[in-house]
C-alpha cells in the first residue's frame, strides 16, 4: 500500500462523512435548539444541587446522564436512522442510554477520585493528573459513539471496545482534529484536554468544551472585538458542537469494522466501477 493510496482512501473517508454530517445536520437542527435546552436544565440542576453537598454531587451526576443520553439517542437518530429529527423526538428520547452513561461515568469517577486524592501533597500532582486525564481522553474518545453504534454488555465493554477502535483507527480518528487544532498550537491541545476530566466524552460541558474554546481562539486569531466574538461564540457553539457530533457518528460508522486495506480496496473498486 503506498503512501499516495493510503491518502487517497484518507481523503476519500472524510469525504463520504463530511457530505453525510451535511444531509444530517440539515435534517437535525433540532437537536442544537435542544442542546441549548439541555444545557439549561443542567445549569439549573446545578445551580440547586449546590446547596445539597455530596447529594447535590450525585443529582448533578444523573441529570448529565439524562440529557447525554437523550443526546446520544438523538444523534443516533440523525445519524444511524438518516431521519428528520423533531420537537416530539427530543421528548421520546429522554431516558435512552441512561444507565450507559451513569455506568461508564461511575467506573471512571472512582479510580480518577483517587488518583486526584492520592497525588494532592505531591509538588507534580497536577501534572500527572493532567497526563492522565489526557491519556483518557484519547484511549476513550470514542466511548459515546460505542454506546449508540455497538452492542454491548456492560460499561466496562464500552471502555474495552473504545480502547480497541482507537488502537485500530488512531489516526483516521484524530486527524480531523488535530488539523482544526495545529494552527493554534500542541500546547492548546494539551491545555484544553487537561480540563476535560475523565468523562470519556460523556460530561454534558465536556462536549460543549471543545468547540467553545475552539471558537474563542479562533475568533482571537481573526481580531474580532471582543463583544462581537462573544456573540459569535454563544450563537456558533450549540450549531458546531452537534455538526462535530454527527460528523463523529458518520466517521466511527466507517472504521468500525473495516481496516484500512478494505477501504483502500473499496475505494480502488469504486475507481475501477
Amino acid at each position: 500500500m503506498t503512501m499516495t493510496e493510503v491518502l487517497r482512501a484518507t481523503l476519500t473517508l472524510y469525504h463520504g462523512a463530511f457530505r453525510a454530517t451535511m444531509r444530517s445536520l440539515a435534517r437535525s437542527w433540532m437537536i442544537a435548539v435542544a442542546l441549548v435546552g439541555f444545557g439549561g436544565l443542567l445549569v439549573a440542576a446545578t445551580a440547586v444541587a449546590a446547596q445539597l453537598g455530596m447529594v447535590g454531587g450525585f443529582i448533578v451526576g444523573a441529570v448529565n446522564a439524562l440529557v447525554i443520553g437523550a443526546l446520544l439517542s438523538l444523534i443516533e437518530q440523525a445519524v444511524m436512522e438518516s431521519r428528520r429529527v423533531v420537537f416530539g423526538d427530543v421528548w421520546s428520547s429522554v431516558g435512552h442510554y441512561f444507565w450507559d452513561v451513569i455506568g461508564v461515568g461511575f467506573v471512571l469517577w472512582v479510580p480518577s477520585m483517587l488518583l486526584e486524592k492520592g497525588l494532592a501533597g505531591n509538588p507534580h500532582g497536577p501534572f500527572l493528573v493532567a497526563a492522565v486525564f489526557l491519556l483518557l481522553f484519547i484511549l476513550l474518545n470514542p466511548a459515546p459513539e460505542v454506546i449508540y453504534q455497538v452492542r454491548h454488555g456492560s460499561p466496562l465493554d464500552v471502555i474495552r471496545q473504545s480502547y480497541e477502535f482507537v488502537i485500530d483507527n488512531w489516526i483516521e480518528w484524530f486527524l480531523p482534529l488535530a488539523i482544526v487544532v495545529a494552527p493554534l498550537g500542541l500546547s492548546f491541545f494539551f491545555w484544553v484536554s487537561s480540563r476535560l476530566g475523565p468523562g470519556a466524552g460523556l460530561n454534558f460541558f465536556q462536549i460543549l468544551a471543545l468547540p467553545f474554546t475552539l471558537l474563542v481562539a479562533w475568533l482571537h486569531i481573526l481580531g474580532l472585538s471582543q463583544e462581537a466574538g462573544s456573540w459569535l461564540v454563544a450563537l456558533l457553539t450549540p450549531p458546531i458542537a452537534v455538526a462535530m457530533l454527527i460528523f463523529r457518528g458518520h466517521l466511527f460508522a466507517a472504521l468500525h469494522g473495516t481496516s484500512r486495506r478494505l477501504r483502500q480496496f473499496q475505494g480502488r473498486f469504486g475507481e475501477d466501477a
